[in-house]
């Protein structure tokens, strides 16, 4: 089993993780990581505060690495690319 610190790339797929959090929750969450880019200090703790403290710290930078993990399998080919509805989106 993988530790806190590491990711483990199969553990949980797109739909489980995005049943986790509201979609309110994902904006806030992508606006605050736009914000707050790589290499900022204590970025996980900033992006949990722009999210009004809805999801900690540590939730925050999960998710983070779930979503890199799934986006590296779909990339290799590893994982589908998910299969949006799409239809009236933008009517």
């Amino acid at each position: 089993m993988s530790s806190a610190g590491s990711r483990s790339s199969s553990s949980r797929g797109v739909a489980n993780a995005a049943s986790e959090w509201s979609r309110q929750e994902n904006k806030l969450f992508e606006e605050a990581l736009a914000y707050y880019g790589e290499g900022t200090p204590d970025r996980w703790q900033k992006v949990s505060r722009a999210m009004g403290g809805t999801k900690t710290a540590d939730e925050v930078r999960r998710h983070y690495e779930i979503l890199e993990d799934d986006y590296d399998l779909i990339r290799s080919g590893r994982l589908p690319f998910p299969q949006y509805n799409t239809q009236g989106a933008w009517n």
